[in-house]
This record gives C-alpha cells, sequence and structure tokens, in this order.
C-alpha cells in the first residue's frame, strides 16, 4: 500500500497573506492525520515564504501524539536545512536541489556534478536516524550513482509524468516505470511527487512499481476547497489504496 504524506506548504502561504495566525499549520495537519494521512511533509525555505521556523517546531510537537505518523522535511541541504535535521531529526529527510529563489522544485539531482558534496551530508542525516531519500529526474541510470551514496529513497519528480497525462501522451509513465524498477533492483525504496492529482494519482500507481509513498500538497490543497479538508484526504487515500506493483 502507498502512503500519502500530505505537505503543508500552501496552508502557510495562505496563512502568510495576513497576519491573524490563520489558518493554523498545526490545526491542518490534525485533520489531515485524523482523517488517516500517514505523513506530514513541510518544504521550509531561507526566505520563510511559507512555512516558518516556529511551524517546524510546532509540527514536531503536535507529532509526538501521532507516534506512528512520519514527518518528512525536504530542502536543499546546503541553504539553511541541516539545522532542522538536526534539531528535530525528522523521519525522512527528503534533499532537494533548488535553489532558495526558485519558485518550486523543478528538477532532479545531477549526481555526476553533485555527489561528491552531497556524500558527508548524507553520512550525518544517517547517524541523526534520518531515513534520507533524494529528489530525483526518472533516469534509470542514474539509480545506480543514487544507490552508490548509502540513501534509502529516491523521490521521483513527477511534474513532467503529470503534464504527460494532461496531453494524453501514449504510455506517459513509461520513464518513470524504469526508473522504479532499477531503484527497487538496487535496494532502494521510491517515493513520488509533485503535481500529483486526483486525477492522476491512481494511474501513475497502477503503471509505477513499488511507489511506497506520495508527497501531494497543491493539489490536495486545492481540494480541499471543494470537499474539505479531511474529505480530500480520504479522496487521495483511496486512490493510494491500489497494491503496489512489483
Amino acid at each position: 500500500m502507498t502512503k500519502l504524506s500530505v505537505n503543508l506548504n500552501k496552508v502557510a502561504t495562505l496563512r502568510n497573506t495576513r497576519s491573524v495566525g490563520i489558518p493554523s499549520i498545526t490545526h491542518a495537519a490534525r485533520l489531515c492525520l485524523d482523517a488517516g494521512a500517514q505523513g506530514v511533509t513541510i518544504h521550509p525555505r531561507p526566505d520563510q515564504r511559507h512555512i516558518r521556523q516556529t511551524d517546524v517546531h510546532d509540527l514536531a510537537q503536535l507529532l509526538k501524539s501521532y507516534p506512528k505518523v512520519e514527518f518528512n522535511i525536504e530542502g536543499n541541504p546546503f541553504y539553511e536545512y541541516m539545522q532542522y535535521a538536526r534539531q528535530f531529526r525528522p523521519a525522512q529527510c527528503t534533499l532537494v536541489p533548488d535553489s532558495p529563489e526558485a519558485s518550486t522544485s523543478d528538477h532532479g539531482w545531477d549526481l555526476s556534478r553533485d555527489a561528491k558534496r552531497l556524500q558527508p551530508i548524507i553520512s550525518e542525516l544517517k547517524s541523526l536516524g534520518c531515513r534520507v531519500s533524494l529528489f530525483m529526474d526518472p533516469q534509470p541510470d542514474a539509480m545506480d550513482l543514487v544507490a552508490k551514496l548509502g540513501v534509502d529513497r529516491i523521490e521521483l519528480y513527477t511534474a513532467p509524468y503529470a503534464e504527460d497525462f494532461k496531453k494524453q501522451k501514449p504510455e506517459p509513465a513509461q520513464a518513470f516505470i524504469l526508473a522504479a524498477r532499477r531503484a527497487a533492483d538496487l535496494g532502494l525504496g521510491v517515493n513520488a511527487g509533485h503535481d500529483l492529482n486526483l486525477k492522476n494519482l491512481r494511474p501513475f500507481l497502477q503503471a509505477v512499481p513499488n511507489v511506497l509513498e506520495v508527497s501531494i500538497g497543491h493539489a490536495l490543497i486545492a481540494d480541499a476547497l471543494e470537499f474539505g479538508l479531511p474529505g480530500a484526504v480520504q479522496r487521495y487515500l483511496a486512490a493510494t489504496r491500489a497494491p503496489i506493483c512489483i
């Protein structure tokens, strides 16, 4: 079964447009978790455009009441990220190669360039007890380099799949299928995220093998405007309940 981790960045984005603390990040997280979500994802950025330092602390405190729920902190480890891992030791650290000014994550790591400087970061995160996942494009040949770094998982960057799905291109998930299979062959767990939604999520999971977790924020929060936050979570959970392909 594929787990659902809800990305709360967009809740924080809305909150930050006013100074009254509404909507509450912790209340939104509680609604998602009580509706069945198995994880919470945040991506703090140096400019704190959405998630703030206090949010990370507040969510870490909240999750003490949900011991089976996983806390996933995403970010570029070279820009004010490691402080969160060291202080809060989340279940999963997802390392993303975006620059501070990027509007959103839009590509995976180039390990031919970045492997050497990532190695000590990965070693430290592992020593802290965190599962380490690298944000990667669906490139099967790159999985060998990932495995050599000793990480636990990859997160496949699924925006290209979502775009192809919208255009009704034939076999839009082919590159993802091959990358996921190669990752599994090398002993890597597979996560996925970015632009997954209620229309394309189930077809993706039916096609791509071994997906352990999806991280979804933008589309889920948008759907919450129609279904309410618990209702949106329940619909995404229903889309993840097909057995993992092998």
